[in-house]
């Protein structure tokens, strides 16, 4: 009998996270929720004392063994600059860099799948200054930077980051026999979002985002794309970011290849 998967979620209790938790739980795998409310462990990542209680929580919840991490936690440009990039950033990388001994502890095809953004090739600013700090680890002047910077472009740095983390790990994790990649959402029906259409600095811009398919994404279409990245047929996908947006990065570059 094939053992039960265990797969720990940040965000875990609503929008993708709580999308991507059902449909793993409805397949059968133990899921390990960190959120602010409502799940398994509570734990702010804003923070150094929240990310320990996350990682803590999480590693004697699944006895030192987990098969996937997935760090769904974000915030939007509703919030403080300083919180997207604190929570985005490196509470998603706090997570992941402190469950990869669980990881690596007898997990057959181990994995990790990290959120981006389709922001980050629409928001100019997005590949400057704040995206570099956050790469080099340095969270004092990266959350500086980002005191300066308006909310969106703090957000979409934020997401620069976490596909450039993806890439720059991919060598290392491969040599530990543990995959990761990130996908790349469009605007999708979640609480998020809809504080942004709610939001009238925020509203047309969302609305005026050109999406072939022709509707918004709805969780489940991300967290489909999530459950594949972590299953064994994706066994050889690493290193990648994957535009999961109706097609609307492509709409806007389509000669950004590669």
């Amino acid at each position: 009998m094939a053992r039960t998967r265990t797969i720990a979620i940040t965000g875990a209790a609503s929008g993708l996270g709580k999308a991507l938790r059902a449909r793993l739980e409805g397949a059968g795998a133990r899921v390990i929720g960190v959120d602010v409310h409502s799940c398994e462990i509570s734990a702010d990542l804003s923070s150094e004392r929240g990310r320990a209680a996350a990682v803590g929580g999480v590693f004697t919840a699944c006895g030192g063994v987990l098969d996937a991490v997935v760090p769904c936690a974000g915030v939007g440009p509703q919030h403080p600059s300083e919180r997207i990039v604190a929570v985005n950033y490196f509470g998603a990388v706090a997570t992941v860099e402190g469950l990869l001994e669980a990881l690596g502890a007898g997990s057959d095809g181990p994995a990790v799948v990290m959120i981006s953004s389709n922001s980050t090739t629409m928001t100019p600013g997005a590949s400057g200054a704040l995206a570099d700090a956050c790469g080099a680890g340095d969270e004092v002047a990266a959350l500086a930077l980002a005191g300066d910077a308006h909310p969106a472009v703090a957000y979409a740095a934020s997401k620069v980051a976490i596909g450039r983390y993806v890439r720059r790990r991919a060598a290392d994790l491969g040599a530990l026999g543990v995959r990761i990649n990130s996908v790349a959402p469009g605007a999708f029906d979640t609480p998020l979002l809809q504080q942004g259409l709610d939001d009238p600095a925020t509203k047309d811009l969302i609305e005026s985002i050109p999406i072939p398919l022709g509707r918004r994404g709805k969780p489940d279409d991300i967290a489909d794309v999530i459950d594949w990245l972590i299953s064994d047929g994706a066994r050889y996908v690493h290193g990648a970011n994957l535009f999961v947006d109706g097609g609307t990065d492509a709409l806007l570059f389509p000669n950004r290849f590669p």
